[in-house]
């Protein structure tokens, strides 16, 4: 939470833990850390801990295909986030109703050599109607290119903890 304390502005955090059942503890941190900050907190493939915890919504990555969401009555202002890499998966994420959807990833990476580019993904979001959320990449050479975009933000880990977010 080191990296979170410089930024002084309304963010969303995604609370992954893909390694470990036993993270309660730390979620539980992190969401009251998150609250104090004004700080909107997802949690990543729960919606029952996520909604017990009284969370701001759920994420689902997209390796998360089930399409049981679209018709859950949740309580007020509780929202669904995913994340895509091609057309398919956003029409995934359209059907589980995720409000939000991180496409990925716009720029090369250290993890993944192929990416969108503004061209591609101007192309896969054509009659998307979902917020598209840039992630993949981003960092201070590239971060004017989004404007070229149809993004209506952009998402980041190591570009945020390298030069924090004022």
């Amino acid at each position: 939470m080191k990296e979170l304390s410089s930024i002084n502005r309304p963010i969303n955090i995604i609370f992954r833990n893909y390694h470990s059942n036993n993270y309660l503890k730390d979620l539980i941190k992190t969401r009251n850390y998150c609250k104090k900050k004004g700080f909107n907190i997802f949690l990543s493939n729960n919606l029952h801990l996520a909604i017990k915890l009284k969370l701001d919504g759920v994420y689902l990555p997209s390796f998360n295909k089930r399409l049981i969401y679209k018709n859950l009555s949740l309580i007020k202002k509780f929202r669904f986030i995913g994340s895509a890499h091609n057309i398919s998966e956003i029409k995934i994420k359209e059907k589980q109703n995720c409000e939000d959807i991180f496409l990925s990833p716009i720029f090369k990476t250290d993890k993944n050599k192929d990416y969108l580019d503004t061209i591609k993904f101007n192309l896969q979001t054509l009659g998307i109607k979902k917020n598209i959320i840039a992630l993949g990449g981003i960092n201070t050479k590239n971060l004017k290119k989004i404007n070229l975009t149809k993004s209506q933000g952009i998402a980041s880990i190591s570009w945020i903890k390298k030069n924090g977010l004022k």
